[in-house]
């Protein structure tokens, strides 16, 4: 059972949460999408983590990895074997695409394919001028109780 979620009231109380909006609806929509071939994402660290994608049969030429403002697309087609001698075909090899919506500042680092298994590593790198620092609290220097107070020249009053 499908629910679907009406967002607008959302967007009369809040500025600035266009973009998480557009990614929880983009997220409903693709859950009717495949999830072949089945796939892991781990946390592997406080800023990295692993995407794993389960490519029995794919070759290291048939899988392809795209990432673009935000959007990382793993694609796999394979080459077409001939058709004759199979008694059972039962080892899936239907071209597929995963799309993976990163996060502001999340980079590729390294792709590995091993064992059937299409690793890839991913790191969120902050920049310093958006990292939180530690902002130095000044005390106003103590007035000088020595100094006798600065006087406005006037004429007397008579």
């Amino acid at each position: 059972m499908a629910t679907s979620y009406d967002y607008a009231p959302l967007y009369r109380s809040s500025v600035g949460f266009d973009r998480i909006f557009n990614l929880l609806e983009n997220a409903q929509r693709a859950r009717s999408i495949s999830d072949w071939p089945p796939y892991d994402i781990v946390k592997t660290g406080e800023d990295s983590y692993r995407i794993s994608v389960a490519v029995a049969g794919f070759a290291q030429d048939d899988l392809d990895i795209t990432f673009q403002s935000n959007l990382l697309i793993v694609t796999g087609k394979r080459q077409e074997a001939p058709q004759e001698g199979y008694l059972h075909r039962g080892i899936a090899g239907r071209p597929f695409e995963h799309r993976f919506e990163l996060a502001d500042h999340v980079r590729v680092t390294a792709a590995d394919l091993n064992n059937g298994l299409l690793s890839i590593d991913l790191v969120r790198e902050i920049p310093e001028a958006l990292k939180p620092r530690k902002i130095s609290i000044q005390a106003e220097p103590a007035l000088q109780t020595s100094a006798a107070p600065a006087q406005i020249e006037a004429q007397k009053a008579a």
